[in-house]
């Protein structure tokens, strides 16, 4: 019987040796993985698979979150190395990292030099306060990496989310956006295969050096040029247009330019300003803003919305300078609330927007959408619950800063001010005889294309200092000396419309928070522990004392 029972357990070992060996050649052979979190964390998307497994020499990746950190930080530092560790897999160990201490520089002119250059990478430090055994302290955090390839590099900050959320759940918001802030900038470097983009000129748009920030970004990953539609006879050749503030009306000529390209597949991004006023024209007396007339109403009417000819208030707004009084010779410049600034954080459960602060507008505009079952629009950002609009001949002034606003008067909620439509668009030209006699070979409806409008010309222009010629990017205001999100909108409109593989829908992972209750912690704090401790050795002792009772059993009969 003992024999019998030898020769059991001997087969059951070759057994297990087998399968074991057999396990390891299917898993050399064919490659899986397996997540068994609910909201799935540790897995990356289809598209980002695509694009590591393009990558043909070694991406080096700096990330400057080392040394003494915060539990928050150290879990998005976590979060950074599982990211990569998870890319490595799919790009064949071409991903080489590491994490630096940007503090561990020599303190002076060394480190000043080295902090500024990673602000110009667009890597924005945040200074953290601690307060241990009764002394401040404060330590400068740079949350971000520096990406480099075959010569190139390009900044990305890994610390992003809205600052309207707890800082709990801002990190997590950031955790949640890794995949894709990582993954688009190693795209940006690695791909050889750039997409085109046409920024139209020729018809009062903003001038380049209000759209230096853009058109230094886009360079990063696209192949950016400037066109006049009147100097060309198409645009074909190019993946996308953007339309930045025209004041000029466009001719019929160039409107079917824009609409044939279109309609063939063509991708455009217009940042429309319908009257004309700005925060100059106020100093005096006021201003009553005037319609620029563009001659592009029967087109956007045609596609399926309409810009109106209005202006949107928002109890939820940015703030201007504004003289106050004077105390002797002196005036006194105080920042007030202007609601024509409307700060935008109403946004839909889209891509383009998941996780985005606020956006800062200026004399921005109501969108309608025109009903076309054909074409897919959805309303990507919208003003508050407080908001309303004003048209026709009215004056605006800065008098209106001094009246209280009452929010009952606010009848307006949640505004349109940027749309996106996707779909098949049908020509607004073709079927008319006029127009198909002077230009023969109108396409009437083409290739599935994408249209993002944003009702706010000034989204994407940046300010400058007059003294220095220093550009400050999308989005930011001296005045306030805040930088909002205007730069993430525009950027993740143009990569989504030129998106063929789906990746900007990254965007879209959610890591729930799971947080503890504190309260009960500290009031049961004992309990736990207790139970924590006590319960773990009392199982392994019943353990030792089921397995001791179990053997005597079974090798009583061979004695």
């Amino acid at each position: 019987m003992v024999k019998s029972t030898k020769s059991k357990d001997l087969l059951n070992y070759f057994i297990l040796i087998a399968v074991v060996i057999l396990v390891n050649i299917i898993s050399s052979k064919e490659f899986f993985r397996i997540d068994l979190t609910e909201e799935k964390r540790y897995s990356i998307s289809e598209a980002s698979k695509k694009e590591l497994g393009k990558i043909k020499e070694d991406v080096f990746i700096e990330i400057y979150l080392e040394g003494d950190l915060p539990a928050g930080f150290k879990r998005l530092q976590t979060s950074i190395k599982e990211q990569l560790d998870e890319f490595n897999v799919y790009a064949n160990n071409k991903i080489v990292y590491r994490f630096l201490d940007p503090s561990t520089k020599p303190e002076g002119k060394v480190r000043t030099e080295f902090y500024y250059s990673l602000v110009q990478k667009g890597i924005q430090p945040t200074n953290l306060y601690d307060e241990k055994d009764g002394k401040k302290t404060e330590k400068l955090l740079f949350p971000g990496a520096v990406v480099r390839h075959k010569g190139k590099e390009a900044g990305v900050l890994l610390l992003k989310g809205s600052q309207t959320e707890s800082p709990e759940e801002g990190l997590n918001q950031s955790i949640e956006g890794l995949e894709y802030e990582l993954i688009n900038t190693i795209r940006s470097l690695t791909n050889t295969n750039r997409k085109k983009i046409a920024y139209l000129r020729g018809n009062g748009q903003l001038d380049s050096l209000y759209i230096a920030d853009l058109v230094g970004t886009l360079n990063q990953f696209y192949e950016v040029r400037p066109v006049n539609l009147n100097k060309i006879p198409n645009l074909a050749g190019y993946d996308a247009i953007i339309m930045a503030k025209p004041t000029i009306t466009f001719t019929e000529d160039e409107k079917v330019k824009i609409d044939q390209f279109i309609v063939t597949g063509g991708k455009a991004l217009f940042f429309i300003d319908p009257l004309n006023i700005s925060i100059d024209s106020l100093r005096s007396v006021g201003a009553i803003p005037l319609p620029y007339n563009l001659g592009l109403d029967e087109l956007f009417f045609n596609y399926g919305f309409r810009v109106n000819n209005d202006l949107i208030q928002d109890i939820q707004s940015g703030y201007v300078p504004v003289n106050v009084g004077m105390m002797g010779n002196q005036p006194q410049i105080k920042l007030l609330p202007w609601r024509y600034y409307p700060l935008m954080n109403n946004f839909a459960k889209h891509p383009i927007v998941k996780n985005m602060d606020a956006v800062y507008t200026k004399f921005v505009s109501s969108i309608d959408t025109i009903y076309n079952p054909k074409i897919k629009k959805t309303p990507i950002m919208m003003s508050s619950k407080y908001s309303q609009k004003f048209g026709g001949m009215r004056q605006v002034s800065f008098n209106e800063i001094r009246i209280e606003p009452k929010p009952d008067q606010f009848k307006n909620s949640f505004l349109i001010s940027a749309l996106l439509l996707e779909g098949r668009f049908t020509s607004a030209f073709a079927g008319l005889p006029f127009y198909e006699e002077k230009y023969p070979g109108i396409i009437k409806q083409g290739n599935l294309s994408k249209i993002f409008i944003c009702s706010d010309g000034d989204v994407l222009s940046n300010s400058f200092n007059v003294q220095t010629g220093q550009v400050y990017p999308m989005g930011y205001d001296p005045f306030m000396r805040r930088k909002f999100a205007n730069k993430d909108l525009v950027m993740n409109a143009i990569n989504y419309v030129l998106d063929e593989e789906g990746l900007l829908n990254v965007r879209l992972k959610e890591i729930k928070l799971r947080p503890l209750d504190k309260y009960r912690i500290e009031a049961q704090k004992k309990t736990i522990q207790t139970r924590n401790i006590v319960i773990p050795v009392v199982v392994i002792i019943l353990l030792g004392i089921l397995k001791a009772f179990w053997r005597k059993r079974k090798y009583a009969n061979f004695k």
